[in-house]
């Protein structure tokens, strides 16, 4: 992928509608603006959000099928990567978009982007003020089919995280860096899953996981007593 200089160049990467674009312009300047006051970025990145933050996020959408519609965003932040997929999914009829963050100053910018982006008005959008822990103890979610998260946790923990919202066919894009051979070989040792491990079309150093089939070690489903 070419460096995605500004939002001309995200629509020509992306191919995305005038609305989707729009929203995502209003996304940016909200960032900017917030910024000043929280920290939603790194700030040595806050200059090349169309690449870093933007880009980056919207490429996870191609490794998922069109019935895909109910997606979780884990340790959402300023929204990345779930809110970029949320203006992305409103031209999916019928996408709903979770997003799980317990900063709840965080949940004020996403609130507040949803709200002026009208995102709400074509996609069921819910933003939980929780720790994960909580949200999986209590099943607010159920199973989805997409989980998606960026620079959040080693694997291991990350998975642990991701398990309650697991479904038979669910699907999780996690971004990670270049340790993630290491940190995937950490988790096997917890964890069954099948997955892949693809090039960021962002980042040299970054991979996407694409995992499948997640399920704890050891743990079986009994077929009755031995006999």
């Amino acid at each position: 992928m070419n460096h995605i200089a500004g939002s001309a160049a995200f629509a020509a990467s992306f191919a995305v509608s005038r609305e989707t674009l729009q929203r995502l312009e209003i996304y940016a300047d909200l960032l900017h603006r917030w910024q000043k006051t929280i920290n939603l970025v790194a700030p040595s990145t806050l200059p090349d959000i169309w690449h870093r933050h933007f880009a980056d996020s919207a490429q996870l959408l191609d490794q998922v099928p069109d019935g895909a519609l109910r997606w979780l965003d884990l340790g959402s932040g300023g929204g990345f990567p779930g809110l970029v997929i949320g203006c992305m999914l409103a031209e999916r009829q019928g996408s709903r978009l979770t997003l799980i963050e317990s900063d709840g100053r965080k949940c004020a910018f996403l609130r507040e982007v949803v709200r002026q982006t009208a995102l709400a008005s074509v996609v069921a959008v819910d933003i939980v003020t929780e720790r994960i822990e909580t949200v999986a103890n209590t099943a607010k979610v159920g199973a989805v089919d997409v989980i998606s998260a960026r620079a959040l946790a080693p694997m291991e923990r990350l998975l642990g995280w991701c398990d309650p919202f697991f479904g038979s066919d669910t699907l999780a894009l996690l971004l990670k860096g270049r340790d993630v051979e290491v940190e995937i070989t950490e988790a096997r040792k917890s964890w069954q899953f099948d997955c892949e491990l693809l090039a960021s079309r962002t980042s040299s150093d970054g991979r996407i996981v694409k995992l499948t089939k997640l399920r704890q070690v050891g743990l079986e489903i009994s077929s009755g007593p031995a006999n």
